[in-house]
């Protein structure tokens, strides 16, 4: 099943809690580029968890933070209204609330 998405395409919806969409400004080429070097530090994340690595471990994290704050989803917004950043908040709590409230309506089993 697709998340929902935020009508003005910042955010994505897991569980009722908003998550930061990658900046949608990147071109196709860099973002895919992106993509694989997040798929990658996202297996040595695993990878360095089976084999109780620690320092791995670590570094494999902060390979994903900088790949995703590369993606714009994490660290400064990439929008320029001056709205605030609202990831990881729960739709029902900001000013999605209503927005959030009419999609779980209208869909099975609502998000």
């Amino acid at each position: 099943m697709q998340h929902p998405v935020t009508p003005d395409g910042r955010y994505f919806v897991v569980r009722g809690r908003l998550w930061r969409m990658a900046n949608p400004g990147l071109d196709e080429e860099e973002r895919t580029d992106l993509v694989g070097r997040l798929m990658r530090a996202r297996r040595a994340v695993r990878d360095a968890k089976r084999s109780a690595d620690l320092e791995a471990e670590a570094a494999a994290h902060r390979s994903v933070d900088e790949v995703k704050r590369a993606l714009g989803e994490r660290g400064p917004v990439w929008w320029d209204d001056g709205s605030p950043d609202l990831n990881r908040h729960m739709a029902k709590n900001t000013t999605y609330a209503d927005w959030y409230s009419n999609i779980g309506r209208s869909r099975p089993g609502g998000f």
